[in-house]
């Protein structure tokens, strides 16, 4: 119980000891060490305030454009103006300093009357001018000039010689900026000219003021730079198309198959199964894909064609009456695997396209079967009669005409695929040959 009554002694007999130390350091004659003056802070504190009033006046702007252009180019510097108005009443005239300056752990203090000091509000009002409305008359001057065209009036006109006094002012307002700017870099007490012309300068809020660093958000920079460095470098390494197919091919073997009867009660249709068989369905859709962005009523018209309807299905009737030429003639017909005609060149385009991404065939337009070669479509005679017979697989399929032809060597053409020979018809006349062309692509 004595060691209580030990320490208290002790400490009562050192309170006058430490009041003397405590006066002697709140004299104005004690040396005080000034707070540290940080430079970056002060410059971070200013960009903090102008990109708050960016964020502030773009949503407003943006609804003043989309309602009328004109009145976003005539009120943007009155609203700039009110944004700023409003920010320096609750932020600078409210604690005496920016929002900018706070979050920089910055205040303004005027040293003249006292260590910490605000400024006085008559001060503030000349700062508040002096920073905002100065620069807005000065902006709105400048426009109004320019719009009357002040600079190309005679010299003896009263308006050249205000332009340019404003010239001079502007330019010796930017030669003191510099001069201001360097002695900032200096001793880093008054970062503009204002400030500086009215003792006012930003300091620590704080005696101790400690700066933290945080690297959070450039860490999450460095980051999404690489993701999208290793995005840009593997993307062109992957084929869509093959992904998209494997991704097929694996969810039809994980789902059950469907039953023969199935396929049997649901035929596949193409996208062009109701064209006429005497068109090229490829040179049909290359013409829908073909859209006239030029032509705004027509630009959905050409992108749908309304193929007329044909009420024979026989390719080799090619009956045109009633609607004149066919809008897609098959020139140099190949029949696929799956036995329609196409265009060679339509053909082999489409199942070289399909060999070069990697698939094992092509889906035909018309039955949506896969089309893994395709032969030449050949034209006989017999008897004076025209006749068009293709064979694919042992399979014959022929459609005889009246007609005549003309042939240069009959003997030695059936059995030769590059012989070529003449036709002519009452539906036309033409160059024939024997041959085949296949194209199989790799599996997958």
């Amino acid at each position: 119980m004595s060691s209580p009554s030990i320490w208290q002694q002790a400490w009562d007999a050192a309170q006058p000891r430490l009041h003397s130390i405590q006066d002697v350091l709140a004299s104005p004659a004690f040396p005080r060490q000034m707070p540290r003056i940080i430079r970056v802070g002060q410059l971070d504190a200013e960009s903090l305030d102008a990109e708050l009033v960016h964020i502030l006046t773009e949503p407003v702007s943006k609804a003043l454009a989309t309602f009328n252009a004109s009145m976003k180019a005539r009120f943007e510097p009155e609203l700039a103006l009110l944004v700023q108005l409003v920010l320096y009443r609750f932020s600078v005239w409210s604690s005496g300093a920016s929002y900018g300056a706070m979050l920089q752990g910055l205040r303004y203090s005027v040293p003249s009357s006292g260590l910490g000091s605000r400024p006085p509000q008559r001060r503030l009002i000349i700062h508040g001018a002096l920073t905002i409305l100065v620069p807005y008359f000065r902006n709105r001057l400048h426009t109004y000039a320019l719009s009357h065209a002040w600079p190309d009036t005679p010299a003896s006109d009263i308006r050249r010689r205000a332009w340019v006094a404003l010239m001079n002012l502007e330019t010796a307002h930017g030669a003191f900026s510099l001069l201001n700017f360097v002695a900032f870099l200096w001793n880093g007490r008054y970062r503009t000219i204002v400030d500086r012309f009215l003792v006012m300068r930003l300091e620590p809020s704080q005696a101790l003021l400690t700066r933290d660093v945080s690297y959070e958000f450039m860490n999450r920079q460095m980051v999404w730079h690489a993701f999208t460095e290793f995005l840009l470098f593997l993307l062109p390494l992957i084929n869509p198309r093959s992904v998209a197919r494997r991704l097929t091919s694996t969810f039809s073997s994980i789902l059950p198959a469907p039953s023969p009867t199935q396929k049997i009660r649901t035929p596949k249709r193409g996208k062009y199964h109701s064209l006429p068989l005497d068109q090229c369905a490829i040179c049909a859709e290359n013409a829908s894909l073909n859209v006239n962005l030029g032509d705004a009523a027509g630009a959905l018209a050409s992108y749908t064609p309304v193929f007329p309807v044909s009420s024979n299905s026989d390719v080799g009737d090619n009956n045109t009456e009633g609607y004149g030429e066919p809008p897609y003639p098959i020139t140099t017909p190949y029949i696929a695997s799956c036995g329609h005609i196409y265009c060679y060149d339509c053909l082999a385009e489409r199942m070289l396209r399909a060999a070069d991404d990697g698939s094992c065939g092509w889906t035909c337009l018309r039955c949506a079967e896969e089309v893994r070669s395709a032969d030449r479509y050949r034209l006989e005679s017999e008897n004076g009669n025209l006749g068009r017979t293709s064979t694919l697989s042992g399979a014959e399929n022929e459609s005889v005409g009246d007609g005549e032809r003309e042939r240069s060597d009959a003997g030695s053409s059936q059995g030769d695929e590059g012989s070529e020979f003449d036709f002519s018809s009452e539906f036309g006349s033409g160059t024939g040959s024997l041959g085949s062309y296949t194209f199989t692509g790799s599996e997958a």
